[in-house]
């Protein structure tokens, strides 16, 4: 299209150049490319005007003719109206923040995805297949996200948090590179398909690594040896009909238990929850906390209770 506008302006402004008025030259240049047929227009046709028609049909008729080939092409094979899909979920996805930018929608990353949707979580997924706009039921870009271009459209600046599933513990390791760098706030959870790609993927900025096949194995074997503990543990942190959770709130400095202790915070007496484990901020656990246990700012209690309970923990330390 930009090529055959370009040679109607320079065929407009050429026949202008030698005496046409400018809608006889749009008008005498349009004729031409489009191998109409109709007859020369003007009132002095000489050898200027004959140079000029002469050019414009051996460099401008192809150009016309390949681009309306190419529009009835698009037209015919859909990839117009692909086209013009791509650019409505582009909108849609410009207006998405905090949310979580999956990466590959394998087997994997359709579980990821759905779980999180249930967490009421809004979610971009990214992945090469052609068909992804058709299969997926959320929001997507088809690309390649080794991009960083594809990335940037998929609101890498604004989202909270990336998942790496992909196939590949290079592409994953290159992903996360690239999703650090472009976002150093961001969460990012990648995937592992061996144990040598674990420490890679930390090193590159993946704040949580996960083996999808060592946790399914693990879970397998703890149906074996503990039924009841592994299906409890699986409802609790999967089930949204469980009349119980397992939530985690992140200590904020100067919120109410900022430098306060359990006992003392009345957290379990005010909202009923079971405070059951504290992620310390350099990555320690406390399993066994109790009255005396004091909290700081970077702390992440792990609690147990009812949704109203929950809610209820959220309302008393004032987060969103």
């Amino acid at each position: 299209m930009v090529a055959l506008i370009s040679v109607q302006l320079l065929g407009s402004v050429a026949y202008i150049f030698i005496g046409l008025e400018p809608f006889e030259a749009f008008y005498q240049t349009l004729i031409t490319i489009t191998t109409v047929g109709f007859g020369e227009i003007g009132d002095e046709i000489g050898t200027s005007f004959r140079v000029i028609t002469s050019l414009l049909i051996m460099g401008g008729v192809g150009v016309a003719l390949y681009t309306i080939g190419a529009a009835f092409e698009a037209v015919i094979e859909g990839r117009l109206s692909e086209q013009f899909g791509r650019s409505r979920m582009q909108k849609v996805l410009d207006r998405i923040h905090g949310h979580v930018i999956v990466c590959g929608w394998g087997q994997v990353g359709r579980a990821i995805s759905r779980s999180l949707r249930a967490q009421g979580g809004d979610v971009i997924v990214i992945d090469r297949r052609e068909d992804l706009l058709d299969v997926a039921d959320l929001p997507a870009l088809v690309g390649d996200a080794t991009d960083d271009r594809v990335l940037r459209q998929a609101g890498i600046e604004r989202a909270r948090g990336l998942v790496v599933a992909l196939d590949s513990d290079a592409d994953c390791t290159y992903v996360t590179l690239s999703g650090r760098a472009l976002n150093p706030n961001l969460f990012i959870v990648a995937r592992a398909n061996g144990p040598s790609a674990e420490p890679k993927l930390r090193h590159a900025g993946a704040d949580r690594v996960v083996n999808p096949h060592e946790i399914g194995g693990a879970r397998m074997a703890a149906f074996v040896t503990q039924p009841n503990v592994a299906d409890f543990l699986g409802e609790a942190m999967h089930d949204e009909q469980l009349s119980v959770e397992l939530r985690e709130y992140a200590v904020v400095g100067g919120s109410r238990l900022d430098g306060a202790n359990l006992g003392v915070s009345h957290l379990a007496d005010a909202t009923g929850v079971k405070v059951l484990a504290v992620r310390r901020a350099d990555g320690s656990f406390d399993h066994h906390p109790g009255d005396s246990t004091t909290f700081v700012a970077g702390d992440v209690p792990i609690v147990l209770g009812t949704r109203e309970q929950l809610d209820a923990v959220r309302n008393w330390l004032g987060s969103d």
